[in-house]
């Protein structure tokens, strides 16, 4: 089911009506069933995968706590018993397999048949026809997360199932994120929730921002994008090189509308669900960009993968090689592509000359200086090329995450390079990229000032308020694109 079908508006009321005339143990069984015919929505079949991933990252959970407690070690984490690393790695292996089977058997049996062939073996094709399972990418994140943190010692052993399945299976967030950590989520389904009629203000607020965000701007400029990355040839370099800011902006508006939708409608439910975006194409270095982007996911490769395989504490040669392949990849996680793997590629190596060029220095986390535009002189020079630079960067490797060959994304930055070949250029690219740059620039400008999830709160006046948000539902209703797309991120 998405978002922005016309089943999701019927969908929601229903089940927030029954939501909030039942007690609290009522409520989650209520969200457990809907989370469960949300996902059936799409394809029932994949329903018994989510519940097998569910129960056995449940019974890892369980069987790793009672391993610590036999050996009389609960209050130890730092040790580990052979019991608690084989339930650990045996969770991981099925978890990670099954992802691996659906979403990289095609591409790791083509890469193995081309490599064959290269040496001269003769290797024939052969494929399996087999449908990726929306979402499966997030909710095994989101499960492993929750069995490495009891192996941690970090998180407690849930021992209602449905409890822990409503954890992974919660419908605003199941399948594209954000991915969240049990020890934030669960607390808050344990409790009794109380929706008041200011969070069901701030909900609806962000509901529309993420509307706004996938249908004027991510739908948008969608048909353009796709005109222009699929015929190439044709174009002049500035076409090419318009293609490929507005993708940036397609992508932006689409995910980042995807998060605002979900934790306004899990804000509907009395739940919080963690900030996946902060304004990243204001970020002033490509380090501050990935504390932007995909916060949920960043964090997640950094906690479970950056920091297990040493992070920055065995020298800056390991340091170096933490950081490539974590991204190598957090880039595969994407979508079984060598496209993927380039673009994650890409990533590290500019995560790797900044840690480079910052030598001992750290970047600050989110301070004044990384989330406000600085007003001395010196430094608005030195944030403005600063994020001219991470802007470019950031669009260059969108290239390889929108083509289908490492060899077509070759093929469009040689084109973008030879500016003045032959090819026609209008303005209405050009057009394009202005009017939806400043749209969503003032959106997210206005956010950075007031430090504040939505563009319009009580710090305005209340005439300017509404005025701001009926300009959105106007750009919404008569400028946004007429025909429904499906986030980009449901694929992954």
């Amino acid at each position: 089911m998405l978002f922005n079908s016309v089943t999701f508006p019927v969908f929601l009321p229903i089940v927030l009506s029954f939501c909030y005339c039942l007690a609290r143990q009522w409520q989650n069984r209520l969200l457990l069933f809907s989370s469960y015919l949300f996902y059936a929505w799409w394809d029932w079949r994949f329903v018994a995968l989510l519940l097998f991933v569910t129960f056995v990252n449940y019974l890892a959970g369980l069987k790793i706590a009672e391993a610590r407690s036999k050996s009389g070690r609960e209050g130890d984490a730092l040790v580990h018993s052979p019991r608690e690393k084989f339930w650990l790695w045996t969770t991981v292996a099925i978890s990670l397999g099954l992802l691996g089977f659906f979403k990289y058997f095609n591409f790791f049996a083509d890469s193995l048949v081309h490599l064959l062939n290269v040496l001269g073996f003769g290797a024939t094709p052969f494929a399996l026809r087999i449908l990726l399972p929306v979402g499966i990418s997030f909710f095994t994140f989101q499960a492993l997360a929750y069995t490495i943190d009891i192996y941690r010692g970090k998180e407690t052993v849930q021992r209602n199932f449905p409890l822990f399945a409503l954890y992974i299976s919660f419908f605003p967030q199941l399948v594209a994120g954000p991915i969240e950590r049990s020890t934030r989520l669960i607390p808050q389904l344990k409790k009794r929730r109380v929706v008041t009629k200011e969070m069901i203000a701030s909900a609806s607020q962000l509901i529309l921002v993420g509307y706004f965000k996938k249908i004027f701007l991510a739908d948008g400029v969608a048909p353009v994008v796709n005109s222009i990355f699929e015929k190439p040839d044709g174009l002049c370099g500035l076409a090419l090189l318009m293609g490929a800011y507005l993708f940036a902006l397609q992508i932006y508006g689409d995910f980042s509308g995807y998060t605002d939708i979900a934790r306004g409608v899990a804000r509907l439910f009395g739940i919080e669900l963690c900030l996946n975006f902060r304004q990243p194409y204001f970020a002033s270095n490509i380090t501050d960009f990935w504390r932007r982007w995909h916060i949920s996911l960043s964090s997640w490769l950094r906690d479970y993968l950056y920091i297990p395989l040493g992070g920055n504490r065995k020298g800056k040669g390991r340091t170096y090689l933490n950081l490539m392949l974590t991204m190598l990849l957090g880039g595969l996680w994407h979508g079984a592509n060598w496209t993927f793997v380039a673009w994650g590629g890409l990533h590290g190596f500019f995560l790797m000359a900044h840690k480079f060029i910052l030598g001992g220095k750290k970047v600050p986390s989110n301070s004044s200086e990384t989330n406000q535009v600085p007003l001395s002189f010196g430094r608005v020079v030195g944030y403005a090329s600063g994020w001219f630079l991470t802007f470019h960067l950031v669009v260059f490797a969108w290239i390889f995450f929108r083509v289908e060959s490492i060899s077509s994304a070759l093929d469009y930055i040689g084109g973008i390079l030879h500016i003045t070949r032959d090819g026609p250029f209008t303005m209405l690219y050009a057009a394009h990229f202005l009017f939806y740059s400043v749209a969503i620039g003032v959106i997210d400008l206005l956010c950075i000032l007031q430090n504040s999830e939505v563009p319009f709160t009580t710090k305005q006046p209340a005439l300017l308020r509404a005025a701001g948000y009926a300009v959105m539902i106007f750009q919404i209703l008569y400028i946004g694109a007429s025909d429904v797309q499906p986030f980009l991120y449901f694929q992954f």
